[in-house]
């Protein structure tokens, strides 16, 4: 990626594995643009260290003794909810990774990935432009519909330009596909998706995709 940001994301981990963090930690000092910050073995110490440091990013265990990294995620979000949080797995379980988003969480990386897909995807998360795979794009539309009644469609107070991106966005979109698509810049796709999200008070693609389906979009 091109963009650049004015100081170094600053990262907290979270893993009770000592061997992980270590793991981890060496493999963003390759990228210049994190810096970690600290390290937590627990929940518990994540939500201190969180407090304490504020860091810009955490990532995220999912399976922990005592407190996991799932209702971590949910007390992390539910006070500091600027904080971006990557969970972190050996598992694929879509249901897993579901259940991570709906507490909050911006997204989810497979320890087993190769270190430069690990990077790209970090910064895309950082810059607010990780796209949703299109598996658990499909997989959070099966669960609104069969949880919930689709809420009766409402005035939108969107643009005819931001509810096409929005729908694009909902199916799995990312900002370079929607620029090439739209034959708009990178940088236009990002500030329609900021008016998106201001106007509809949503703060990430989990819920532009609920928001989406609710108007009966997609």
């Amino acid at each position: 990626m091109s963009e650049t940001v004015e100081r170094p994301i600053r990262v907290l981990i979270v893993d009770d594995h000592a061997h992980a963090r270590q793991g981890v930690r060496q493999l963003l000092r390759r990228d210049a643009m994190f810096e970690v910050i600290g390290e937590a073995s627990s929940g518990e110490q994540a939500l201190e260290l969180t407090a304490e440091w504020m860091p810009d990013m955490i990532l995220m265990d999912i399976n922990m003794p005592q407190m996991d990294g799932l209702e971590t995620t949910r007390r992390v979000k539910e006070r500091y909810p600027y904080v971006k949080i990557v969970m972190l797995t050996v598992s694929d379980d879509i249901m897993h990774l579901f259940e991570a988003l709906k507490r909050g969480a911006q997204g989810y990386l497979l320890k087993n990935l190769d270190p430069s897909a690990w990077h790209e995807y970090l910064r895309a998360i950082a810059m607010d432009e990780a796209p949703m795979s299109r598996e658990l794009a499909h997989r959070i539309l099966t669960e609104f519909k069969h949880g919930e009644q689709r809420s009766p469609s409402r005035p939108s107070p969107l643009t005819a330009r931001e509810q096409e991106i929005l729908e694009w966005v909902a199916r799995g979109k990312s900002n370079r596909e929607l620029a090439e698509q739209l034959s708009i810049s990178e940088n236009t796709v990002k500030n329609h998706l900021k008016n998106i999200m201001q106007k509809l008070h949503l703060e990430n693609r989990v819920q532009l995709t609920r928001y989406a389906y609710e108007q009966g979009w997609v």
